[in-house]
């Protein structure tokens, strides 16, 4: 089981492909102008795989399109093939995550997707020095913030940090510098009647009431250890920002710790930014302090998420939306 909430809940409820690419093949131009059509339709399965421009590319056009392809990060991973199914979905088009010419006609977009971006003093703001692993350090801290302006940006710009980080190689990323950025879309705006979290696949599907596909989003869900639930259950409210209330008895044994804990909120937090309450006692949709790793890792029983992707689906739903876990 993923968290109990208690009080405090209920105070904040409101409502790929080869090895490491080379510098050049990095080069923002690269990506900026790479082809769709180099892309094979399947996976190479090359044991040492690099990012690749046109990758890139691919997933900023998925991200604007709806259909997430979680971190932005040049791999042709599973999560790439998860996301160009759910735009052939949208497009009423055979779910079976190539990108074929067709995808690839109806992605097609000549505009950038690395821009520049300036680093601003606030962009500075409300970090802290490290997170520790131990939930009962975390239980010492005030706020469970980024560890760098490198870590917000790249959240931020739905970014891998070392794709970040190699896009600006020479950035001590501080006010003032002008970096290059991934520029996503904007988050999909919409009303979601029904959700499907979808085990097998590890992802998350939202539809509107027409049965449409609105957005989809690559997900960690449970885990052999600790599964998710079963059958169908419905969204109570959404808690943004929440802290996390750690109970060994009722949730999992995280280290020595053998009592109650209550951790404070932020990004880095075991939630992440947004909590999706479920009718299923203990358990939500919610972010994540590492998503790199969704749809990669294993959870505590809950649905995960990327912080944007958790913050862009609370932002659809609303208490009586159906939840339907699937095999």
């Amino acid at each position: 089981m993923c968290m109990k909430y208690k009080a405090l809940f209920a105070a904040s409820l409101t409502l790929g492909l080869y090895g490491a690419a080379s510098a050049q093949e990095l080069q923002p131009e690269a990506i900026n102008d790479a082809t769709l059509a180099s892309i094979p339709s399947e996976q190479s399965g090359d044991a040492s795989p690099r990012r690749e421009p046109a990758i890139v590319r691919l997933q900023v056009l998925l991200d604007r399109a709806g259909a997430s392809p979680g971190v932005i990060d040049g791999y042709y991973g599973e999560n790439v093939t998860k996301a160009v199914a759910a735009f052939e979905a949208m497009q009423g088009l055979e779910p079976d995550g190539k990108p074929d010419a067709e995808v690839i006609d109806r992605l097609s977009d000549d505009g950038a997707v690395i821009e520049r971006y300036v680093i601003s003093e606030a962009d500075g703001a409300d970090l802290v020095d490290s997170i520790p692993e131990d939930y009962s350090k975390q239980a010492e801290m005030e706020h469970l913030g980024y560890t760098s302006v490198a870590e917000k940006l790249s959240e931020r710009f739905h970014m891998d940090i070392d794709l970040l980080k190699a896009l600006n190689p020479d950035s001590a990323f501080a006010a003032g510098e002008t970096i290059w950025v991934a520029m996503p879309g904007a988050p999909k705006q919409g009303k979601v009647e029904r959700i499907e979290a979808r085990k097998r696949t590890g992802q998350v599907v939202a539809f509107a009431e027409d049965g449409s596909v609105v957005a989809a989003y690559p997900a960690t869900i449970g885990s052999e250890d600790s599964p998710s639930p079963s059958g169908t259950h419905k969204v109570k409210g959404v808690a943004r920002m929440p802290p996390y209330v750690y109970d060994p008895d009722v949730n999992f044994r995280q280290g020595d710790n053998d009592e109650e804990l209550t951790l404070p909120s932020g990004p880095n937090g075991p939630v992440g930014v947004v909590w999706i309450d479920l009718s299923k006692p203990t358990y939500g949709i919610h972010g994540a302090p590492e998503p790199s790793l969704i749809g990669k890792t294993g959870s505590h029983g809950c649905v995960r998420l990327t912080n944007w992707d958790a913050g862009e689906l609370a932002a659809m739903v609303k208490p009586g939306v159906i939840v339907e876990f699937t095999e």
